[in-house]
């Protein structure tokens, strides 16, 4: 029978409370203060041995505003010699920095604190593509410090049970996967789900989820067909992946801004299959099914909103002086964002950042 997850996907931790300290406290920079980076800190702020300590805006006003609401001790915001992130970069008193800000920006940044010397934790996707992406890669090794891409939901206890029970055989021979994920976004080309010069559209922000779940339990597949509807500003607003493996099995994966989707993931095997309830990037209950009867529940609590699990990983690593997750590797991350490049060749998306 086929063991279809290979570690590093599986964590030993993951049924741990992610609150309780594994070592030395860390002092936190955040970059951004929109609402992915306010979500996230929220749940930063539930890690004991966590620090809240600086904050960086484009604007002082921005920064101020973040760091009184969440409780960080500095605020940083740009002015007319440096940027706000910059002037956060120089802290020495900064261990680790979360980038929060527009894909667009994400390489940019995430290399200005490489060099500072900064361990780095930067959102999904990592990059715009695989060039950046190898680029911030061979740079964190050469600086010695730990990066790692805000992939949250591969550490939570709900979706690293369901890799357990691929794993264990109970579903047989993975045969297909489906998974979707999407949501009205109210169109807007100037806005960040939209925006051509910020990486816009379904791929980047959204189809990471979806994809998880093929990743986790196939691995990355051999062919990869890609379809979709852009925008007249040449972002996709929907996609559809199918994902082809050399065993036969197959993938279909849908993201989309324009419209509600069940949000959910079927794993079928050849002795059962599995079902999840809640967002696919974020499931409260797996239902098991052997044979057509033998139906369970499993269901999951998340602490926090569940950025938590991600962020106890990030900071065990470097207090352990670890330069990687070996749940979340940057050979995953680098891979993605290929897939990606060879999708987004298909759908025929190009990105300013493409041209760098």
């Amino acid at each position: 029978m086929t063991a279809y997850i290979q570690k590093p996907w599986l964590s030993s931790e993951h049924d741990q409370d992610p609150r309780t300290a594994t070592g030395r406290p860390l002092k936190w920079g955040v970059v951004a203060t929109g609402g992915i980076a306010h979500s996230v800190t929220s749940d930063l702020a539930l890690l004991a041995d966590a620090v809240l300590y600086a904050v960086s805006s484009r604007s002082q006003a921005s920064a101020d505003a973040f760091a009184t609401e969440l409780g960080f001790q500095r605020a940083y915001g740009g002015n007319a010699e440096s940027t706000g992130f910059e002037q956060m970069f120089a802290d020495p008193d900064v261990d680790v920095v979360y980038i929060a800000t527009p894909h667009a920006q994400h390489f940019r940044i995430a290399q200005a604190a490489i060099k500072a010397g900064k361990h780095v934790l930067v959102e999904k996707a990592i990059t715009i593509n695989a060039d950046e992406a190898q680029e911030l890669i061979t740079l964190a090794q050469e600086h010695k410090v730990f990066l790692m891409e805000a992939m949250w939901s591969r550490f939570l206890p709900s979706i690293q049970r369901a890799f357990e029970i691929v794993q264990s055989g109970e579903l047989g021979e993975i045969k297909w996967i489906s998974a979707d994920l999407g949501f009205p976004a109210p169109y807007d080309p100037e806005a960040r789900l939209w925006a051509r010069r910020d990486g816009g559209g379904a791929l980047l922000d959204v189809s990471v989820y979806p994809l998880l779940w093929p990743l986790g339990i196939l691995g990355f597949p051999q062919a990869v067909s890609a379809v979709g509807t852009l925008t007249d500003q040449g972002v996709d607003a929907q996609n559809a992946l199918t994902l082809e493996y050399s065993s036969g099995a197959m993938a279909q994966l849908t993201s989309s801004l324009l419209a509600y989707g069940p949000r959910s993931a079927t794993v079928a095997g050849s002795l059962g299959s599995m079902q999840t309830h809640g967002s696919v990037n974020n499931p409260h209950e797996l239902t098991v099914t052997i044979g057509r009867d033998g139906t369970r529940v499993e269901k999951f609590s998340p602490v926090g909103i569940g950025y938590s699990y991600e962020l106890r990983e990030v900071t065990r690593c470097i207090q352990q002086g670890l330069t990687e997750s070996p749940v979340m590797p940057l050979e995953d991350s680098l891979n993605v964002m290929r897939l990606f490049d060879g999708a987004r060749a298909q759908l025929g998306i190009t990105y300013p950042n493409d041209t760098h």
